[in-house]
Formats: structure tokens, sequence, C-alpha cells
């Protein structure tokens, strides 16, 4: 018998189901489980458990809150599993928003229902010490990080399925980009050409490299003569302003970019300057130091590479252009050029050329429009010869 009912008072029904021999003792398995209600309703129960059991979906019943095992995950698989700039955005995720909303609720217990609630919420209300609610994006953070944990709450027999696999995250809008043409690029380049930042917004333009990669960037990656550098490594700053490195996320992330005539004599007076200055301060530039430092050769902190952006953008007119609008402008530019997409996607360091793709569909209509016309072509030189 895989599972019967045991009549305990009025209103008052145990379950007890089979769950087959201990593999290591031999012994046989049950699982007691009390239901309140009517015979109808614990009948029904009973079918939903050996439903889970077929599937090898059932999972014993467990006092852990979702709070405990949020707590567990961070600290058995987060600590080790992810990245430190991940891990941090993690952290922050859990604490502030899912154990405050949802800690309480046993973990067994936690239903779609409840992670539905939980996302309206954000959307209307944001965090407790916030006025304003979430973004659509940020509770789609929390939506994969909330089911990536319990993914794993499965994958460790703790819970027999991903209720998050049952609910329906926000809907988020694509952000809206800002590409510069080519006179803003010359006003922004000429602004800031006294600021120790010309450098890397012009590296940024020429390039159409993250800001992270950029910062993280060495001059032994760099390769003057042949006029390549290689992306190796990205900066992050983390709380307390612990300074990290790590290695791009994805493989297409670690690349090799070719550099234009104009970057490269950019690069080398960038590097002779840096050089006096570490002369004057004592000291020699050496192959492991980064290319973009402070003036006494300490690495600039992405937030302030961020805010000084922003004031130069700002003074020149240019509202709501972000760093990574640079991104875009290079991109953007590269493609009205008529530059091919495979290409554009492996100087991006994109995963996939769909990324590319879709990111940049706004540009391509000009350029599909203007290969009808030279297909076109094509085939009346064809007539006439």
């Amino acid at each position: 018998m895989r599972g019967h009912l045991v009549k305990r008072y009025e209103g008052s029904w145990t379950i007890v189901l089979s769950l087959g021999r201990n593999p290591q003792t031999g012994k046989k398995q049950q699982q007691w489980i009390t239901v309140k209600g009517t015979k109808k309703e614990a009948e029904k129960r009973l079918a939903e458990l050996l439903h889970q059991v077929d599937k090898g979906e059932y999972a014993k019943p467990t006092d852990l809150t979702v709070a405990d095992f949020m707590h567990q995950w961070l600290r058995d698989y987060v600590t080790h599993g992810v990245g430190p700039v991940t891990a941090k955005g993690y952290r922050h995720w859990t604490e502030k928003h899912i154990i405050p909303s949802l800690g309480k609720l046993k973990l067994t217990q936690l239903s779609q229902s409840h992670v539905q609630a939980f996302y309206r919420k954000m959307l209307e209300n944001g965090r407790r010490d916030d006025k304003g609610a979430l973004s659509p994006r940020s509770v789609l953070h929390v939506h994969r990080l909330l089911h990536n944990a319990l993914s794993h709450a499965v994958k460790w027999g703790i819970i027999g399925r991903n209720v998050c696999e049952a609910v329906d995250p926000p809907r988020v809008r694509q952000k809206q980009m800002r590409a510069l043409d080519a006179e803003d690029v010359k006003r922004l380049l000429e602004a800031s050409k006294e600021s120790i930042y010309y450098p890397l917004f012009h590296l940024a333009v020429f390039t159409g490299m993250r800001r992270s990669e950029l910062l993280g960037l060495r001059w032994c990656d760099v390769d003057l003569d042949m006029s390549t550098l290689s992306v190796v490594q990205t900066l992050h700053c983390l709380s307390k302003g612990k300074i990290v490195f790590q290695e791009p996320k994805s493989q297409k992330g670690k690349r090799q970019i070719a550099l234009s005539p104009t970057a490269v004599i950019a690069l080398r007076e960038h590097r002779q300057k840096q050089e006096v200055e570490r002369l004057l301060l004592g000291s020699t530039l050496a192959p492991d130091d980064l290319v973009f430092t402070n003036l006494d050769g300490t690495p600039l902190l992405p937030n302030s590479v961020t805010h000084a952006f922003i004031k130069t953008v700002r003074r020149l007119g240019l509202h709501g252009v972000r760093f990574h609008d640079l991104r875009h402008t290079h991109a953007t530019l590269l493609l009205r050029q008529g530059v091919n997409v495979k290409a554009l996607q492996e100087r991006l360091g994109h995963s996939t050329i769909t990324t590319t793709l879709d990111i940049y569909a706004h540009v391509t209509p000009g350029m599909q429009k203007d290969a009808a016309l030279r297909f076109e072509e094509a085939l009346q030189q064809a007539r006439i010869s």
C-alpha cells in the first residue's frame, strides 16, 4: 500500500505515506502527515502527495523557514559558487527584500500566490524603508535570484518543486539607449581634454569596452605596436571600497580588440604622461600596472568615473546620456558605416550574435534598405552584361 488515511478525531486525519525502503538499511520508510478537514479533503491531499512521489517531486516536511534556507543558500552556495560582485548583489536583494517579506514562511509552505503577491507589493511599495516602488527590472532581478535559490532547494531535496516556475515575473522594457553622433563625441572629448578621465573616455568611444573592462585594463594587455588590446579581467568595487578583479563573465568576454590609429596615438601619449608622473613619485611604470589610474597610481573607482562623465555631458547639454551609452555609440557608428554584425559581436564581447541584433535592431532598418538596393543593383548589372 503506497498510502492510506488514519482518523485521529473529528476533523483531523493522518496520512501515512509509504516511501519505499531505505537504500542503506533496507527498512521501510513512512511519512506521517496531519491534515485538518473532512475525509474528502484528506483524500485529495493524499492523492496530491502520491502524485508528487510518482513524479519524484516529494520532499519530507521541514520546519526550515524561507529566511533559514536563504541564509543557508548564501553561506553554502553563493559564498563560493559565484563571483564577489554577484554575491554582493545576491546578499543585497535577499536581506533587503526577500527575507523581510517571505522570511517567516516555512519553505515547504511557500506557494506561487505568496511569491506573486510579493512581486506585486514590490512594484507598488518598494522597500519598507523607501517611499518609492521598485522598477520591473529590479523585481525581475529578485525573481531570478529566488528562482535560482529554490532550484538549489529542489536539488538538495528540501522541497519537491520550485514555485517560481509557476509565477509570472514583471515584463521589462528595453532600456532606452542614447548613442551620440560624431559631433557630440567630438564635443565630449574636447570638454574632457584636461581631465584625468580623458584617456578613458577616449578609449571607451573608440572600442566600445565596458566600464569594468576599461578599469581592469593593464599595460601588459595592450600591444601598441600591433594596435591591439586584450580584455582578460574586469575591476569592481565592493562594499567599503574594496577593489576586486575577476575574469569576464563569459568566454566571449575574453577577447582581442583591434585599435584604430587615433586610439593608438592617444594611448601612447597617455602612457608617456603616466611614466613621467611615476618618475616624479619615485617609481616606474610596470607591465602589470593599470592603464587608467589616479595620479598616485591607485585604481579609479567606478562611481567616480560615472560621476565625472555625468558632470561633463550635463555641461554640454547632453542630459540622460550614461557612460554605458559610449558603448552604444561605438556600436551604432560602426553599424552605420556598414561594419559586419558578426565582427561587431566579437568586438563588443556579446555571447551570441542574437544579443547584438536584439540590442541594435533599431539601427539595422536603414542597413536592410541599403542591402535591398545593392541586391537590385547587382541584378541590373547582370542584365546589362
